[in-house]
């Protein structure tokens, strides 16, 4: 495998230094909390090899929220894993071998894109477009399928601009799927922060279907390392077991019993977090109606969007950059960190708080017209 520096973590706002950053617009997740915010004490727990496939209590908890008997799912389906980025790695690398085949949706996740490069494997990709809104077609989607493809790799909902697949659209892909005889894998990060009714986990509609999610967007824990994935062909979750196994053994016990316990408040959790997310999405919303060189897809679910500089706006997109930083200390995720141009930014508007965002998008409008060439 040939490995580099995905842009998205090589200029993280951690990597970058927090310190650096007055308002921080470019996190992904709603905001980090502490185990005291959490209310959870470990005590003496026993520091020991934990069972190789996750904390029991926490791939109970993950096959409950996914349906459960009901939906054809069992603990035994789930695989834990040090967050969502090692299940990506640990799918695409028991999946692909160089010269191999596989779809991408792009703009993506660069996981979900580095890694197939890693092992050398033959990428196309289904690129999202503004005009679509983002769409996802299941046609354009599905006709880069060949008899060499290997898997077919979504978001939904997607990231980085929100935007959601319908049902009926999700079960059309896998559908496709089984008859083309690949799988399909679809990151779930955001499925609890979907805004209307969120699909089903996608995995329960098919054993060619493998879900992935975490606790690191939604729960504000990205400090434990923890996610999952979900299938339900036991063959295959052996091997994804075995690549495990061979990474790291098992995941740090304290780290999983966090999570378990974490996700036990799920219920209580959303309850606070999803009215927070909608006033701030307000927020971003009314920016957008306020600022004329600015347009946008509305998202449909998660914490992040993908705005853009609009393409006749006068722009000198590298100056924006500077401004915005040096001048304003702002933070976005700028659109190469999705291998897309620059022009386009991901604004993430859970993770600060009211005045941050609001700080953040007025330092935006400045350093746009800072930028202005005519």
């Amino acid at each position: 495998m040939k490995y580099r520096r995905m842009p998205i973590e090589e200029e993280s706002p951690e990597q970058f230094g927090y310190d650096r950053i007055r308002y921080n617009l470019s996190e992904s997740s709603v905001r980090d909390r502490s185990l005291e915010d959490l209310g959870i004490e470990l005590g003496d727990l026993l520091l020991f090899y934990g069972d190789h496939a996750g904390n029991g209590m926490l791939r109970d908890l993950v096959a409950s929220q996914s349906g459960g008997a009901g939906a054809g799912v069992s603990a035994d389906d789930v695989l834990v894993t040090a967050g969502a980025a090692q299940a990506l790695f640990v799918i695409a690398t028991s999946l692909l071998e160089r010269g191999d085949h596989l779809v991408v949706v792009r703009p993506n996740y660069a996981t979900n894109i580095e890694t197939p490069r890693a092992i050398e494997a033959d990428v196309s990709f289904l690129d999202l477009r503004f005009d679509d809104g983002f769409h996802i077609d299941p046609e354009r989607l599905m006709a880069l399928v060949t008899p060499r493809t290997k898997y077919v790799s979504i978001t939904l909902p997607h990231n980085p601009t929100g935007v959601m697949m319908t049902e009926a659209d999700l079960r059309r892909v896998i559908a496709a799927v089984e008859r083309a005889g690949c799988r399909l894998l679809v990151d779930e990060t955001y499925r609890e922060m979907t805004f209307g009714e969120p699909l089903p986990v996608a995995a329960t509609l098919s054993e060619r279907v493998i879900s992935v999610s975490s606790l690191s967007k939604t729960y504000g824990i990205p400090g434990i390392r923890t996610g999952w994935l979900v299938c339900r062909d036991r063959g295959l979750l052996t091997t994804f077991l075995a690549a495990k196994e061979q990474i790291g053994i098992c995941g740090s016990v304290v780290d999983e019993e966090i999570a378990a316990r974490a996700f036990s408040q799920r219920e209580e959790w959303l309850a606070e977090l999803k009215p927070f997310i909608a006033r701030q999405l307000g927020v971003v919303r009314d920016w957008i109606a306020r600022e004329e060189h600015v347009e946008w897809v509305e998202p449909s679910g998660g914490v992040v969007c993908f705005p853009r500089i609009r393409p006749e706006a006068p722009v000198d997109v590298g100056e924006f950059y500077r401004v915005l930083g040096e001048e304003h200390g702002a933070y976005v995720g700028p659109g190469h960190w999705f291998e897309q141009d620059d022009r386009h930014m991901r604004i993430g508007y859970a993770w600060p708080l009211p005045a941050e965002l609001e700080g953040g998008l007025a330092a935006v409008s400045a350093s746009i017209r800072a930028a202005l060439t005519g």
